[in-house]
């Protein structure tokens, strides 16, 4: 994002969930509390979205321009980036937050990202 070469790779109905590394030891925190052999929990966010958003999000908090749009096809990436675009995974979490109990706080990626982006300035200053 910072060197000006990021693109927004598009590609039709491309999903992801992600999930902040944080959240991820809550989960796992959640788990170890509430022991559930052979329990199956979706850890992720509440907001599955295409690659796209989160660049743009991320370039808006850096106040930088958005980077350029991309089709798939049109991309010029490695085999090993192509393959990220591979898949499309859309999935929901009511079960990791119902039966764990938790509560993430980092529920999309916006608040990831502005803590990211927090973290960064707090490492500059110091």
């Amino acid at each position: 994002m910072l060197d000006g070469t990021a693109q927004r790779i598009l590609k039709e109905g491309q999903f992801f969930s992600r999930i902040h590394v944080d959240d991820i030891a809550r989960v796992l925190e959640a788990s170890i509390q509430r022991p559930d052999p052979g329990a199956i929990y979706n850890v992720c966010d509440d907001d599955p979205c295409p690659p796209a958003d989160v660049l743009a999000h991320a370039a808006d908090l850096l106040g930088l321009p958005v980077p350029p749009a991309v089709r798939i096809e049109d991309a010029d990436m490695t085999p090993m980036a192509r393959s990220f675009y591979a898949e499309s995974k859309r999935v929901r979490n009511d079960r990791m937050k119902a039966l764990l109990g938790v509560a993430l706080q980092y529920p999309t990626y916006r608040e990831g990202l502005a803590a990211l982006l927090a973290a960064t300035k707090m490492a500059d200053r110091g």
